[in-house]
């Protein structure tokens, strides 16, 4: 007979940047991640409704929709379409869910679409992000707009869900969140070095959930699983309060003037400017060959793409950023490349 610590299945990663992997886990990794996250963090029970966004092929959604509510004995329910706005929305007022699972993109998509419907979400207890980090500023116009709190984590195919969350009674806009339960993480230079408080490194994650090993992969297997850790492939500050605070990807952040760029941090920013819906910022060379940020923008009405609105968007950036970290060009487009679970493709963008 299979033991829990036996290989039982395998989920590929969203190819953010390049070719998918299959992470293979162990029958005991859903146990894992319903216990801690679902029942410890979410504090999900049997009377609880899920409804996720995401698909059961994607890791997020195989625990939000069915691992989750088979562990507590709950409730399910799967959208057979894309989630769009509409639909989702449709979904909540319908089979009224006390818990959503959405995606930052979602989100801000929903939330624009609220600017011209109104729809019935009381029914939600919370709501939860992951995929990519969701901005404080959609945080925020979420909760002023549905008196919901969205429950922001990061979670990978790799750990088979989140692993650092944020909680119904300790929330912190922008942040991923404190470590759940079950799980340790060390933030650490390319020498693998612990850094300090504050300072800016690879996330590595350890915990029960984590995958074993890439299927047909040992080369990404032994430079990616070391001694039971786990390297996100993510770049994060520990702040002196406790809480994890994402700044890219390994391979999206910049170097500007030689000193390390969240391109996280510059389109939250942007982010919050009424006219901008979505935005991605990525490093380009200038005429010095000198590597610069490089904004591409989703606006909410296209229509004003232009000069001016660069102006405008530039000036917003001058108020809260460091000047290195001003976009020094604007690409106005109408929608960002992105995998099939909703996070943006930058490696595309370059």
């Amino acid at each position: 007979p299979a033991t829990a610590t036996d290989d039982c299945f395998w989920l590929y990663s969203s190819g953010t940047t390049g070719t998918p992997k299959g992470a293979v886990h162990a029958h005991r990794d859903m146990v894992e991640t319903s216990q801690h996250y679902a029942v410890e963090t979410l504090g999900l029970g049997q009377d609880d409704v899920c409804f996720s966004a995401a698909k059961l092929f994607f890791a997020y959604g195989l625990g939000n929709g069915m691992t989750f509510p088979l562990w507590v004995g709950g409730y399910s329910i799967l959208l057979p379409g894309p989630p769009t706005p509409d639909s989702t929305f449709d979904v909540i007022e319908t089979f009224r869910p006390s818990i959503y699972f959405g995606v930052p993109t979602l989100y801000a998509a929903q939330l624009k679409s609220l600017e011209s419907t109104t729809r019935d979400l009381s029914s939600l207890r919370a709501c939860v992000s992951a995929g990519e980090a969701l901005p404080g500023d959609i945080f925020r116009r979420w909760q002023n707009k549905t008196g919901t709190p969205i429950l922001d984590g990061i979670g990978s195919t790799e750990a088979l869900h989140i692993f650092i969350s944020n909680v119904l009674d300790d929330i912190k806009p922008g942040a991923s969140g404190r470590l759940v339960p079950g799980y340790d993480a060390k933030i650490v230079d390319e020498a693998r070095e612990v850094k300090a408080i504050g300072e800016s490194g690879r996330l590595l994650i350890k915990g029960l959930s984590n995958a074993g090993y890439y299927w047909n992969n040992p080369d990404k297997t032994a430079a990616t699983m070391i001694d039971g850790w786990l390297d996100t492939g993510d770049t994060y500050i520990l702040d002196g309060e406790g809480y994890y605070l994402y700044c890219g990807r390994n391979d999206d952040m910049l170097k500007v003037g030689g000193i390390w760029c969240s391109p996280f941090e510059i389109e939250a920013k942007l982010i919050e400017h009424g006219k901008v819906l979505e935005a991605a910022v990525v490093g380009r060379a200038d005429d010095n060959a000198l590597i610069k940020p490089h904004a591409f923008v989703v606006l909410n009405n296209p229509e004003d793409a232009g000069e001016a609105t660069e102006g405008e968007l530039l000036d917003h950036c001058k108020s809260g950023l460091a000047r290195y970290k001003y976009p020094r060009w604007f690409t106005f487009v109408s929608e960002l490349p992105k995998t099939a679970t909703g996070k943006i493709q930058r490696f595309k963008l370059r």
